[in-house]
């Protein structure tokens, strides 16, 4: 399980990474993700650790289901934390679909939904 530092424990963190966060849709869950760099000068600056959190709402399955999924997310988080990524608050959320996926499908879809979300935008693209 991530440590306390790598878990987003407040309700407005959760808001504001949910609502102003780059969303990415797959077939599982949808990842929501914050980048805490500011630029060049904050590249200088001691980086912050990645934080993660999770929504698995009671449509994916009763409390079983639920807290197995919140598991794997959590492993998968813990593995993208040893790999190295800071600097970005993340908040996975479950689909109903979730329910019946493996391990390796989840984490592959958990893995792309985090690399989508952290690559740059061009300026077209932004709303």
């Amino acid at each position: 399980m991530p440590s306390r530092q790598h878990r987003i424990t407040r309700g407005d963190d959760y808001r504001q990474t949910v609502r102003s966060g780059r969303r990415v849709g797959g077939a599982f869950c949808i990842t929501h993700a914050v980048s805490h760099s500011r630029g060049a000068e904050s590249a200088l600056q001691e980086s912050s650790p990645a934080r993660f959190g999770y929504i698995v709402s009671k449509a994916v399955g009763n409390s079983v289901t639920r807290n197995l999924l919140r598991r794997r997310m959590k492993t998968i988080s813990e593995r993208l934390i040893h790999e190295g990524l800071t600097n970005v608050d993340i908040v996975f959320r479950a689909l109903p679909a979730c329910a019946d996926a493996s391990f390796a499908d989840l984490e592959a879809e958990l893995r792309r939904g985090v690399m989508k979300a952290m690559e740059p935008r061009a300026r077209d693209e932004r709303r």
